[in-house]
């Protein structure tokens, strides 16, 4: 990757207070809402004896990869082609792959960013126990990353207009948050329901954080879900995304 581009995509990226909000602040913003009601902060049974503060941590964090991945990486990507800046850079030295491969290390480096400030205030503020499993919860969180940018390239590429990728990508994004636990956590869910929403890279994804943040090692099937859906995405991605 080339390291001027990505350093150029960056402070692109810093200039838009929306996503900087949105992706980076938002997320523990809620957190910090949440956390203030007092009822948040008592044991619940039907979460397994966790409190529900507890329980939004690692929605927190989902919710910065879902506003990375379907709001704002197809945004920038397919602004930066309505412009013709990828038209323009095929005849540079530099790849447009090496702009796209930036946008994603951005974006990711971000919302991890918004990860890391979520699971420290829910330490500093409320006492939410750090990760049991640290390395499996980073492991969990890595898959989800990328299945989160996977999700905004396909967004990207069947995208033509700025205004074409901001309607599919919030089409996307409330069901993602639905799967994600937002408005009703998966361990509360019903029985069938959060068995399919286990199938969906999110609900996956929140399956796979619980139990390393409980201690346990992400089931293999949620893992493996989560790495399915990168692979599908992927390379829908790569069979549909035009540069032009």
């Amino acid at each position: 990757m080339n390291t001027a581009v990505l350093r150029t995509e960056f402070r692109l990226f810093r200039r838009e207070p929306g996503a900087v909000f949105w992706i980076f602040l938002f997320p523990t913003l809620l957190l910090v809402i949440l956390g203030s009601i007092p009822s948040f902060r008592e044991a619940d049974k039907s979460l397994g004896g966790l409190r529900p503060v507890d329980a939004y941590v690692p929605i927190a964090v989902l919710i910065a990869l879902i506003m990375s991945g379907v709001q704002s990486l197809p945004q920038a990507l397919t602004g930066h082609r309505e412009r013709g800046v990828l038209r323009r850079m095929r005849l540079t030295p530099v790849r447009p792959s090496a702009l796209l491969g930036a946008q994603m290390a951005v974006q990711g480096g971000v919302a991890l960013g918004s990860a890391l400030l979520a699971l420290t205030v829910g330490r500093l503020a409320f006492g939410v126990t750090l990760p049991g499993q640290p390395a499996g919860y980073l492991l969990a969180l890595l898959l989800a990353v990328a299945a989160a940018l996977a999700l905004g390239a396909v967004v990207s590429a069947v995208s033509r207009t700025t205004k074409i990728a901001g309607a599919i990508g919030t089409a996307v994004f409330f069901p993602m948050m639905f799967c994600a636990g937002v408005w009703l956590p998966v361990q509360e869910m019903p029985h069938t329901l959060a068995r399919v929403v286990g199938l969906t890279p999110f609900g996956a994804a929140a399956r796979a954080l619980n139990e390393a943040a409980a201690g346990d090692w992400p089931g293999w099937g949620h893992l493996g879900v989560l790495a399915a859906w990168t692979v599908l995405l992927t390379a829908g991605a790569a069979r549909w995304f035009r540069w032009e």
